[in-house]
């Protein structure tokens, strides 16, 4: 076996020690496990993101792709603070699966403050369209 993967090119050997995508198979390569440290508001996360082979980035600065909810200074406090709470309920300090959305190029997506625009796995639910759902998050196209 060891032979095998020695000689085995390494997109072959990073396959082969791959777990297959169970919450969005269109996330291919750009799916990561993370513990969400803390929640800044409804659309805003900060993550401990594993990237694999023991290689994590942390205090990363995460948007959640697709949704928008209110800001905490333009916002009534009230409105602000429950789409904050409700998120930070769902995902703060629990490990979860995201997946950032790819750029015309190919690479990884950021918004205008240079955060990478996630989809956030809570299990097999997507978490931004949870915030939809619950009526705490608008649609935005980012």
């Amino acid at each position: 076996m060891i032979r095998l993967i020695l000689g085995m090119p390494m997109a072959a050997c990073l396959a082969a020690f791959t777990v297959p995508a169970a919450a969005d198979p269109a996330c291919g390569l750009y799916q990561y496990k993370a513990e969400i440290v803390r929640v800044i508001d409804g659309d805003t996360v900060v993550a401990n993101i594993d990237l694999g082979f023991n290689v994590w980035r942390r205090d990363e600065h995460l948007r959640l792709h697709g949704i928008d909810t209110p800001e905490r200074r333009k916002a009534t406090m009230d409105t602000w603070k429950a789409a904050k709470t409700a998120l930070a309920g769902r995902v703060e300090g629990r490990e979860v699966t995201i997946c950032t959305v790819k750029n015309r190029r190919g690479g990884e997506e950021t918004g205008k403050y240079g955060r990478y625009l996630v989809k956030i796995y809570d299990g097999d639910e997507l978490v931004n369209d949870w915030m939809l759902e619950q009526g705490y998050a608008v649609v935005y196209a980012d």
